[in-house]
């Protein structure tokens, strides 16, 4: 039966000549893998190739986990021009459909992650949007979504409040993705193979965007959100088992 859905497409492989396969994040049936036939054509009933963060009406028959759906119209709404004209906005952009092409998963609705999708891509073609802070807060509510956030205010193993490290003398402050959390000073140990040390800026861009998603009004400076988003790219790929191909290229290095 063929489905009518919003849809942005975040993967995409040539299959022939003139084919595709093709992946789209939809509003209401989630993530799906389809076979774009003759989509390379420039008479095709895509009007041409499908490009990644192309967004628009979708319509396909789905079929199994194990074999690929077919791709009837897609109509683009959106091909988001304006992010693909600067490297800094499209780098973001690209980070975005990358994390939510892992973490969503295939014939599951999100709708509320795919408007965190849409709204996200929007506000990075504005011109006056904060990028890293635009891409910090997707990242935030993206891994919140998918239950894979962690504890952010407080230690995990003692349970005690989190402040920046120079509050806590030369402890410093950590996160692992094995542990789910936040772990202090006093509670790391060489024991702990895997994690990461934050600085008081990643702490203070985390406490930011806790404001923010308690509907304070509040502004993420560039140095903090270059923090969290170290952090939580670091702790998306701990959860894939893998890097993020973009994560180098949105991301500037500590």
């Amino acid at each position: 039966m063929r489905k009518r859905e919003s849809a942005v497409c975040v993967r995409k492989s040539d299959y022939s000549e003139t084919s595709q396969v093709v992946c789209f994040f939809t509003r209401g049936w989630g993530t799906v893998r389809l076979l774009a036939k003759g989509s390379k054509r420039k008479k095709s009933s895509t009007g041409g190739a499908i490009d990644l963060m192309s967004e628009g009406d979708l319509v396909f028959i789905a079929s199994s986990r194990q074999t690929l759906g077919t791709l009837v119209e897609f109509t683009e709404t959106d091909p988001h021009r304006a992010l693909r004209a600067d490297a800094h906005r499209l780098n973001a952009a690209m980070l975005m459909i990358e994390l939510v092409g892992e973490l969503m998963p295939e014939a599951d609705p999100h709708p509320e992650a795919f408007d965190l999708l849409h709204n996200g891509l929007m506000r990075l073609g504005q011109d006056d949007a904060p990028v890293p802070a635009v891409l910090a807060y997707f990242q935030w509510r993206l891994l919140q979504h998918a239950g894979l956030l962690g504890a952010l205010d407080c230690c995990v193993l003692c349970g005690r409040a989190v402040t920046a490290p120079e509050a806590r003398g030369d402890q410093g402050v950590y996160f692992s993705s094995t542990e789910g959390g936040l772990i202090c000073g006093g509670c790391e140990t060489a024991a702990l193979a895997e994690k990461y040390r934050l600085d008081g800026a990643t702490l203070a861009g985390l406490a930011v965007l806790a404001a923010a998603q308690a509907g304070r009004k509040v502004s993420l400076p560039d140095r903090q959100a270059h923090g969290v988003n170290r952090l939580l790219a670091y702790h998306a790929a701990q959860q894939l088992g893998k890097p993020l191909k973009t994560a180098r290229y949105a991301i500037p290095p500590q």
